[in-house]
C-alpha cells in the first residue's frame, strides 16, 4: 500500500529516481545506474529496496528467480510530500511567504515569470468556477 505522505531519505530519493526511470526493474539495474553517483554495492541497494517495499514505497513482483521492483508512489506524490514538509518546517505551513521567498530569491526569466502568472490565472479561474 502506497504511503499517502511519503517521506523519503536522500538514499530513497536516489533509488526512487532510478526506479521511476526504469520500472519495472531488478535491483542490479538500479545499483548499476547509481554506482557512479553513490558507490553503493549491490547488497546495499537490495537491502534498501527491500526496506522500501516494507515501507510501502516500492512494490516487488517475483518471476521465478527474478525480483522486479516498481514504484508504489508517483513522483508527484513524493514531490508534494517533500514540498509540504519543507513548507511546514520553514514557513509554519504558510504558502504565501514561501512563494514570496521563492520568487524574490531566484532569478526567473521572463518566460518563467509568464508561466507562473499563467498558473495563477488558471488557478483563479478554476476557483471561480467551483464557487
Amino acid at each position: 500500500m502506497a504511503r499517502e505522505k511519503a517521506q523519503l531519505t536522500e538514499g530513497e530519493w536516489a533509488i526512487m529516481q532510478a526506479v521511476w526511470d526504469k520500472q519495472p526493474c531488478a535491483a542490479p539495474t538500479v545499483q548499476e545506474s547509481l554506482t557512479k553517483q553513490t558507490g553503493w554495492t549491490y547488497s546495499t541497494v537490495k537491502t534498501m529496496m527491500d526496506r522500501m517495499v516494507d515501507k510501502g514505497l516500492l512494490r516487488m513482483e517475483r518471476i521465478r528467480n527474478l525480483m522486479l521492483y516498481s514504484s508504489a508512489i508517483t513522483r508527484k506524490q513524493a514531490q508534494g510530500s517533500e514540498i509540504m514538509r519543507a513548507v511546514k518546517r520553514a514557513f509554519d505551513g504558510a504558502l504565501t511567504p514561501m512563494m514570496q521567498f521563492l520568487l524574490e530569491s531566484n532569478k526567473l526569466s521572463k518566460d518563467e515569470l509568464e508561466q507562473v502568472e499563467a498558473i495563477i490565472r488558471n488557478k483563479k479561474s478554476k476557483g471561480k468556477n467551483q464557487k
